[in-house]
């Protein structure tokens, strides 16, 4: 195993007690992320038609190697199905950050949603990041699509 496909060093802590009755592990070999749970101590909590809710996992890590940011992307099933998905699109995790990791969940369907405890609601993906530097300038490169936006290409 080369360096590239080698496990990232992440350091969790655990601060809720579901995490004990529930591994925090890939669901299957090649998944591409953890799943995270719903952590609070009601048996379920409920999202009403539309609306949202700040849910904690339970979990706070350290991203021990740079260059790296965990990012907070919906469950397909739970967004499919239940109509249940992250509420900003993607959270991001900066690797500096030691608080719990919450996500904001937004009930996308047309009625009240149940989330349970323990439930897995969202799921943790490790992926390398490169910051940018700022060069102000006053004008950018032409190039064939321009400023072209929002579907200027068509449909088909």
């Amino acid at each position: 195993m080369d360096e590239s496909t080698a496990p990232l060093p992440v350091k969790f802590r655990f601060l809720h007690p579901v995490w004990q009755e529930h591994a925090c592990a890939y669901a299957t070999e090649h998944s591409a992320g953890l799943d995270l749970r719903a952590c609070f101590d009601a048996p379920s909590l409920t999202v009403p038609a539309g609306g949202r809710a700040m849910i904690g996992t339970g979990v706070a890590i350290e991203i021990t190697e740079p260059g790296f940011a965990g990012f907070v992307f919906s469950r397909s099933g739970l967004g499919a199905k239940d109509g249940l998905a992250v509420a900003q699109g993607v959270g991001v995790i900066d690797p500096d950050y030691r608080g719990e990791i919450t996500v904001c969940l937004l009930n996308t369907s047309g009625e009240e949603r149940v989330v349970e405890r323990g439930q897995r609601i969202a799921q943790l993906v490790f992926m390398p990041i490169r910051r940018s530097r700022v060069v102000a300038c006053e004008e950018l490169s032409d190039t064939a699509r321009g400023a072209g936006g929002f579907g200027h290409t068509g449909r088909h």
